[in-house]
């Protein structure tokens, strides 16, 4: 009899914990790769529009990024911001190999390196990697949110902002590429600007997320994210308390991922969906 018989699939999918630490290791290889073109990098290409960049490092880092992984776990596959998805192995990194982009090619600190790793269609482990803040993120399904700071002492567990209501939030947010999709969240913006405490815009899906599952904001939303934006940074707000979802029950996408305690996430989520609902789309 063959002793693998009836082995439940998902027993033989290593642990979060050990692919949380490759993430760590090669988040950092990248973060370092970066640093060393900090501000001077060469656009090489525009997307959406002439304001979505891609610079020659984007691509060198997702390069390090695959190479490396895939030393470590040749049959894996990999879903990456700038290559797509190769291969089809029971785990699948999710990569973005420098959120922040126009934030990196202007010399502004929060740029960050994040890496998810999705077991079974699960994220069960990620980090995000920002060297100008001095500031390593990681998460694993079920094992908390954790920083780890050239400014402190020893690992700090996250835990995100509870009880805060409304008015008092200090919500994060982004805007797209598209000049009638910026006018459109711009006009949601400014309509929700009264009422709440204030809006930040750092340039980071990812490290909006990190600072919402560390309490430096009470909450986040953005339209037009991928998996690769929020895939770690949404499982790190997770593991530190925050409710991460899109409209009406839906999983974050890119039609909305708003992020939040559980209470400020509904008070935040129906507000965003009245405002958006009168808001004319842009064509």
């Amino acid at each position: 009899m063959n002793g693998s018989a009836g082995r439940d699939p998902a027993s033989t999918l290593p642990e979060p914990a050990a692919l949380a630490e490759l993430a760590r290791s090669v988040a950092a290889e990248a973060a370092g790769l970066l640093m060393t073109r900090h501000g001077t990098p060469r656009v090489v290409q525009t997307k959406s529009s002439p304001t979505d960049v891609v610079t020659e490092m984007d691509r060198a880092a997702e390069e390090l990024i695959r190479r490396q992984i895939l030393a470590a776990r040749p049959g894996d596959a990999i879903l990456g911001e700038e290559g797509g998805q190769t291969g089809s192995g029971a785990v699948r990194w999710i990569v973005d190999p420098l959120d922040g982009t126009v934030n990196y090619l202007y010399g502004l600190p929060d740029w960050s390196v994040s890496i998810a790793a999705e077991a079974a269609g699960t994220v069960v482990a990620g980090v995000v990697c920002a060297p100008l803040r001095r500031a390593t993120y990681t998460a694993t399904l079920g094992g908390g949110a954790w920083l780890e700071s050239g400014w402190l002492a020893a690992p700090q567990r996250l835990t995100c902002n509870a009880g805060v209501p409304l008015q008092e939030a200090l919500v994060a947010t982004g805007f797209g590429y598209q000049a009638s999709q910026r006018a459109a969240q711009g006009a949601v913006a400014g309509a929700l600007l009264p009422r709440v405490r204030d809006i930040r815009r750092n340039g980071s899906a990812a490290l909006d997320l990190c600072s919402l599952a560390g309490g430096l904001v009470d909450a986040y939303y953005e339209q037009g994210v991928h998996a690769w934006d929020i895939a770690a940074g949404g499982l790190i707000a997770r593991e530190a308390g925050a409710m991460v979802a899109g409209f009406r029950g839906n999983e974050a996408a890119a039609e909305m991922t708003i992020a939040a305690s559980p209470r400020l996430f509904a008070e935040l989520h129906d507000m965003l969906a009245a405002l958006i609902s009168s808001v004319p789309r842009g064509r």
